[in-house]
């Protein structure tokens, strides 16, 4: 253990020009690889006598001579001061086509569907030693797990971050409607009586068949018809081709699912708030290389797969 008395008798500075004066045995060249003046030196020197107890060089014609006191500290005073440098220099910038090892993201299941394939095709193209782990998560408990290491950061509709967690703005995600036009008979843009008489598909993981959908109809006197609600987006699929029914879905995972399985899309005939998707991750790893090529792919990745799949989307580059 280290004993915190000794080490505040001495300036971490007097071990530097110790040092130095043992690689010099000149006070001239010692004084000027230090950037002090001689005077500052000879004031260095006579304050680490006093604390060490010894007159540690005696000056010899032109040079100085170590005393065996000096001789006998030097070579831990070099090794700690090396340790110290080695323990500050700059981190190594870090190097995705050489790295080994794990990246971790926690996402819902709509984000997923949506942006995990890119993610991992990109990541292997970039960085071969490495390997994506989706962890599912979603708003409730992210913070928490966030905490506990299960993931590098997570992608949701995030509440007010903690101090020590950043929350960084990644896209406004907007509600569309999707179905099978084979069942449900009508041409999109849908109208707001379509809307009204159809039949309605929620997805809720807590199995709360009422979303925002709801409310905004409830303020101009109006209800649907909710008459399933599945606990995942996976589910709607086949849902929505058994029966003649829409579901108010988050744009990126209402495209994915349209294009797997032949569904339509169209613009919901009532206003709809969008939802504010954000990164959440530890302020300690704000400046962590590793972290911060991590969080830089994700943005990227996020930005060309709205883009590809036409979403109206427009990504933020705060992460």
């Amino acid at each position: 253990m280290i004993n915190d008395t000794i080490l505040r008798k001495i300036d971490l500075n007097l071990l530097l020009a110790f040092s130095v004066l043992m690689q010099e045995r000149n006070v001239s060249r010692a004084a000027e690889r230090l950037l002090l003046g001689q005077p500052g030196l000879s004031a260095a020197l006579k304050r680490l006598r006093e604390t060490l107890d010894d007159e540690l060089f005696v000056r010899v014609g032109r040079g100085l001579q170590p005393t065996p006191r000096a001789l006998a500290i030097a070579p831990a005073i070099e090794d700690a001061l090396s340790g110290i440098e080695r323990a500050i220099r700059p981190p190594a910038a870090f190097d995705p086509k050489i790295w080994q090892g794990e990246f971790r993201i926690g996402m819902c299941d709509n984000l997923e569907s949506a942006f995990f394939g890119p993610l991992v095709a990109r990541l292997r193209a970039l960085s071969p030693g490495a390997r994506l782990i989706g962890v599912a998560a979603d708003k409730r408990d992210a913070a928490r797990m966030l905490d506990d290491g299960a993931y590098d950061f997570s992608v949701a509709v995030h509440e007010e971050p903690a101090s020590w967690h950043v929350r960084a703005p990644l896209f406004s995600q907007c509600s569309v409607c999707v179905y099978d036009p084979a069942q449900l008979k009508r041409k999109a843009p849908l109208t707001l009586e379509d809307f009204v008489n159809a039949a309605h598909v929620t997805v809720s993981f807590e199995g709360n068949s009422a979303t925002n959908v709801d409310t905004v109809l409830a303020k101009a006197g109006l209800r649907r018809q909710v008459v399933a609600t599945v606990p995942r987006f996976s589910a709607l699929p086949p849902a929505l081709r058994a029966m003649p029914a829409i579901a108010t879905i988050p744009e990126s995972i209402a495209r994915c699912i349209a294009q797997l399985h032949g569904l339509e899309i169209s613009a919901p005939p009532i206003d709809l708030p969008a939802d504010p998707v954000t990164m959440l991750y530890r302020r300690v790893d704000r400046a962590d290389g590793r972290s911060l090529w991590f969080r830089k792919l994700f943005v990227d990745v996020v930005e060309a797969a709205l883009k590809a799949s036409g979403c109206s989307m427009t990504i933020s580059k705060a992460a």
